[in-house]
């Protein structure tokens, strides 16, 4: 194993000192237990958008702290659930009378774990609800979650969830638009190498280099299966199928279309796919009116990428559109 690390067991704290002195601008890293801080916060009047899980991920979930998108993020060991009493600690820091929304990816250790936390800050009489996001169409139980995973759809939810807040939505308002968004994305990844966790010191998986990993998760987790190496044509149209069948998406749909990096793919192959992409949702009649593309939720250094398609309306453009001013994510400010 090769990393530009000092130790396994201090990655995650040293990553974040690195994040605090980086973005000092946008967001302060609090100590024991870590969490990351909108630097403003808690902002008088809005409602607080809280996320987290697993580090490993990034810019997911720290990355994108600031204006116009979450008031704190609560990071985990690397692929390991935050604690309790972490979530807690950034409901409490970021949280006021306009209540806290809490966006959960579906993995069973992350559910357990915000529940809990939210639960005790409701017993201090603080106004916490929570929504899970399960985006990915491959599977519907996995190693990590009862029913279907949580992946890159989860970047758009904390987008548009925390525009709608920033401009001073009520805690009802919040919530139903992040289930309303939550119902409307689809997501889909693959895997051409495993990423390796520092403290394991060894791949996830064992994949040949003539084969990839269809349908895989965030965390290294196996797909649905394993192929032989295809051209990307042939690929990207597999996974615009396993998207587009699912919500379904169909002629007229307007869309948004998120071409993601696992976190070793370059861009020069990520464009290519994502052109891809394009063209095979335009001869189906579906508009993509608005793009992301890059490494935004990552699995360590796994060569890889994931699709997620959005459907939008005048609503969901709006928020997406907004101003937001994050350490991954800046426009409009």
């Amino acid at each position: 194993m090769k990393k530009i690390i000092n130790d396994p067991k201090t990655v995650v704290a040293e990553s974040l000192r690195g994040l605090a002195v980086a973005h000092a601008d946008v967001l302060r890293v609090e100590d024991d237990p870590a969490i990351v801080v909108r630097v403003d916060a808690p902002v008088a009047g809005k409602v607080a958008v809280i996320s987290g899980g697993g580090s490993g991920h990034e810019p997911l979930h720290g990355g994108f702290v600031g204006q116009g998108m979450l008031a704190a993020a609560v990071p985990g060991a690397v692929f390991t659930s935050p604690t309790p009493d972490a979530v807690e600690a950034a409901v409490k820091a970021t949280t006021g009378d306009a209540g806290a929304l809490l966006i959960v990816k579906n993995y069973t250790g992350d559910v357990l774990n915000f529940e809990t936390a939210g639960e005790l800050a409701a017993a201090e009489g603080l106004d916490v609800r929570s929504v899970v996001i399960d985006d990915d169409v491959a599977v519907k139980d996995s190693t990590y979650t009862a029913g279907r995973r949580g992946v890159g759809g989860t970047v758009l939810l904390e987008k548009i969830t925390g525009a709608a807040a920033e401009r001073g939505d009520a805690l009802d308002a919040v919530e139903a638009l992040a289930r309303k968004v939550i119902g409307q994305v689809r997501s889909i990844g693959v895997a051409l190498t495993a990423p390796t966790v520092p403290h394991a010191g060894e791949p996830s998986f064992d994949l040949a280099d003539d084969e990839i990993e269809f349908g895989i998760g965030i965390h290294g987790e196996p797909g649905i299966e394993r192929t032989a190496v295809v051209p990307a044509d042939e690929l990207v149209a597999r996974m615009v199928e396993a998207i587009v069948s699912d919500l379904p998406f169909g002629e007229g749909d307007k869309v948004l279309l998120f071409t993601n990096s696992m976190g070793g793919t370059p861009l020069v192959e990520l464009y290519l796919a994502h052109g891809i992409a394009e063209r095979l949702l335009a001869e189906r009649g579906i508009v993509v009116e608005r793009r992301l593309v890059g490494p935004y939720i990552t699995s360590l250094e796994m060569q890889g990428m994931s699709l997620t398609l959005l459907k939008l309306d005048d609503e969901l453009t709006e928020l997406w559109d907004a101003p937001v001013n994050t350490p991954a994510l800046r426009w409009g400010v």
